[in-house]
């Protein structure tokens, strides 16, 4: 009996909390990728390259040998479509991380829960809780804080901020294709084909712009690996995990705590401090993403 007990408060925890466990795993594995891509110091398009390479070698051997691999024609375009997105996504964060600060270009790279938003209700045809509104409401005033007021009134945005901006909208993209890929492919399935899809894409991205792709240094390669393993295989295959058991409209609010761990980071290996106001509005985010996460 004890033991039928443990079994079964084992499978309701994992029901109840895994994917959100999961999810916060993910968060903090992307959190740090701003970091690692500044440290590496080389051109954004090629880091995004190279990370997204190594995640291949490591997925495809994982994806190959599972026996119980779910997924079908639509599953596998709805994959590819997905690191399309995801492709344009990264490769417009990396650069925009070189023209402003890191805090700054990964919160706006995370404006995309005001693209799902629209996604959900328009193209998914979902209907959203007011609690999604509330909370998104509530993040977006301790977005504009860390921002500062001044400079949104002024309207002063940089090409690393616009930059930072468009990734957000293939960001929303690449979240809600994920959701209804989800229902018909598993998760190593759908983030093996999404990484090969994103590589490819980035590669071919690299040649257009005449990127050198081989002068690269042992410390950069070093950080680049470390994208590779930490941010993009664990910290998707975490949360494309998430994204199968948890609506893209809330996972998507949720994830904007990866912008207060790469502020956070940044303070202290990138020596860019945050000032009172930054660290108020951090927190505002938080408030916001457990009020999107409460039913």
């Amino acid at each position: 009996m004890p033991l039928i007990n443990l079994f079964f408060m084992n499978t309701l925890i994992k029901k109840s909390w895994f994917p959100y466990l999961a999810l916060s795993i993910g968060m903090f594995c992307i959190g740090i990728s701003p970091i690692f891509t500044r440290l590496a110091a080389i051109s954004g398009p090629v880091i995004a390259f190279y990370r997204t390479l190594i995640a291949v070698i490591i997925l495809i051997p994982i994806w190959l040998s599972k026996s119980n691999a779910k997924y079908d024609k639509t599953g596998i375009l709805l994959a590819m479509l997905a690191g399309a997105f995801f492709a344009f996504d990264i490769a417009m964060w990396n650069v925009s991380l070189f023209h402003t600060l890191a805090a700054t270009s990964t919160l706006l790279a995370n404006l995309a829960p005001v693209w799902v938003g629209f996604g959900t209700l328009y193209i998914l045809r979902e209907k959203l809780r007011n609690n999604y509104w509330k909370g998104l409401f509530i993040t977006f005033i301790g977005v504009f804080i860390i921002l500062g007021l001044k400079n949104i009134q002024h309207f002063d945005i940089g090409l690393g901020n616009l930059l930072a901006i468009g990734a957000s909208i293939f960001y929303a993209g690449y979240l809600l294709v994920t959701q209804k890929s989800r229902t018909r492919i598993d998760t190593i399935s759908f983030t093996t084909i999404v990484v090969i899809s994103c590589s490819v894409i980035l590669f071919i991205l690299c040649l257009l712009l005449n990127e050198n792709m081989t002068k690269i240094s042992h410390q950069s390669w070093t950080y680049i690996i470390a994208l590779g393993v930490i941010s993009h295989a664990g910290g998707w295959l975490s949360i494309n995990y998430a994204l199968g058991h948890i609506k893209a409209s809330v996972a998507s609010v949720t994830l904007l705590g990866q912008p207060v761990i790469a502020a956070i980071l940044a303070m202290f290996i990138l020596d860019e401090w945050l000032n009172f106001w930054q660290i108020i509005g951090g927190i505002i985010v938080l408030v916001g993403i457990y009020l999107v996460n409460k039913k």
